[in-house]
């Protein structure tokens, strides 16, 4: 009997014993480390150019030593800015994701300071097969006629035929209506919006109007600038060298051999005087 109570009591400390861990466990979990912060991270998925509101936000624990610069602790604080780039569930956000306080949602906010937006009419290859998306860089051809010369020289055309690039590594803010650059799948458009500095804006508008302009996809992280004079027919298409075969010469007629008359056979000779007359005697 004593056996049996003792067994009891022993199975109930234990299970007391398991609930206290439990709960102290549980406890723990819910009370913030002493090194850690809370900062705002994005409750939903956000587009760029949107603008906030506290509510698609959330504040979450952050270890101290990793809060990212400029991040935020009061999602009240960030109540009608705008975004510069999409975020994700989860994602913290920092200043440097917003446009400039006061700025307006749209295509506007993405628009660094100093420069402009300018938009062209593209076709599916003048879009590059729909590659060319919000996010890209991409280098300005056109092709138009030159300008002859005052003084042409004898025999040069008039105009010729010339295609260049003439604006390199400019930013596609843009396909048509949307801005998104979160996705990589081609969309064919009629329009493509491009950013721009003020000089290139006038260098753009210009090239559209004297000829037609095609895209050059470029890589993300090539800065060099390519150094070409332009594509002509001359240099397109040169032109090709006569190659040059032997002439057969007409081989002269043998000339007819000339004998030499051969000379005659000396003989002696013996000079007879016969009173008043001489006569040579030859044999």
């Amino acid at each position: 009997m004593k056996n049996k109570r003792a067994v009891i009591v022993m199975a109930l400390a234990i299970l007391f014993g398991l609930a206290a861990v439990v709960m102290a466990s549980r406890w723990l979990l819910t009370q913030p480390a002493a090194n850690a912060g809370r900062i705002v991270v994005a409750a939903v998925d956000i587009d760029i150019g949107q603008r906030l509101t506290p509510e698609m936000f959330k504040l979450v624990e952050w270890p101290a030593h990793s809060v990212p610069k400029g991040a935020f602790d009061d999602p009240k604080k960030i109540n009608g800015r705008v975004l510069r780039t999409s975020i994700l569930l989860g994602e913290p956000l920092s200043e440097a994701k917003l446009a400039p306080a006061g700025t307006l949602g749209g295509l506007s906010a993405l628009i660094t300071e100093g420069k402009r937006a300018i938009t062209v009419r593209v076709n599916d290859v003048i879009g590059v097969a729909g590659f060319a998306l919000p996010g890209n860089y991409v280098d300005i051809i056109v092709s138009t006629e030159t300008v002859a010369p005052a003084q042409p020289e004898p025999g040069a055309p008039r105009q010729q035929s010339i295609s260049k690039i003439v604006l390199e590594r400019i930013l596609v803010l843009a396909v048509a209506q949307e801005v998104n650059r979160d996705e990589t799948k081609p969309r064919v458009v009629n329009a493509v919006t491009l950013e721009v500095t003020p000089e290139q804006a006038e260098m753009l508008d210009l090239a559209r109007s004297v000829g037609k302009l095609s895209l050059a996809l470029r890589n993300q992280v090539d800065p060099a600038a390519g150094q070409t004079l332009g594509a002509t027919k001359q240099n397109l298409l040169p032109a090709a060298t006569p190659t040059l075969r032997p002439v057969a010469m007409p081989v002269p007629a043998p000339r007819p051999r000339v004998q030499a008359p051969r000379p005659a056979p000396q003989r002696d000779c013996v000079k007879v005087i016969n009173g008043l007359h001489a006569s040579q005697e030859c044999f």
